[in-house]
């Protein structure tokens, strides 16, 4: 089965220009692993501006070929944050996380379009090596995307607000993974 490509760009989150479009996101039903579910807008502002302010962790919107967002991509240093104490983190891991918002018109291959297009984007910089995740153990239909993709999992790690299946990509397996489309 072939993936649709679509022709997305990035750029930096603001949270409060951003904050509407991301509290609807993130509190949506679908978003259940994003685990903002209850948060007021202030809430969710206020977790982007703590990201804008750290060196360790960014967040960026992918927009679709209209220019407008079309999804929600982080990406952090394992070492700094998240996975802290919980694997031992190698030079050039980066960690990942990327939220496709609910829609009424699902387009069919949007969020392997999505994760495709955010692996890339990471393995740009000449100074990543491998990509990290952590996803909640349940989340079955991300454990697909993530090995479409090249990612392996490792194995399952306890995180304060999960279960969490820690899963590496390198660019050699994303490089094959994307070829073998």
């Amino acid at each position: 089965m072939s993936t649709m490509t679509m022709p997305f760009a990035f750029r930096p989150l603001d949270p409060l220009e951003d904050g509407e479009l991301l509290h609807r996101w993130v509190t949506h039903p679908k978003a259940a692993y994003w685990m903002m579910q209850d948060a007021r807008l202030e809430d969710v502002e206020r977790a982007y501006m703590e990201i804008a302010a750290d060196e360790h962790h960014h967040a960026l919107l992918g927009l679709g070929e209209d220019g407008r967002p079309a999804f929600l991509m982080e990406y952090y240093d394992p070492a700094h944050r998240e996975l802290v104490g919980l694997y031992e983190p190698e030079p050039g891991d980066v960690g990942m996380h990327f939220l496709t918002p609910a829609t009424g018109t699902p387009v069919h291959g949007f969020t392997r379009a999505v994760i495709t297009a955010v692996v890339a984007r990471l393995f740009e910089d000449p100074a990543t090596r491998r990509i990290v995740v952590e996803p909640d153990v349940h989340n079955t239909a991300v454990h697909a995307l993530n090995e479409a993709v090249g990612f392996v999992p490792v194995r399952e790690i306890e995180k304060p607000e999960k279960r969490a299946l820690l899963s590496f990509c390198t660019r050699e397996r994303f490089e094959r993974a994307v070829a073998a489309e």
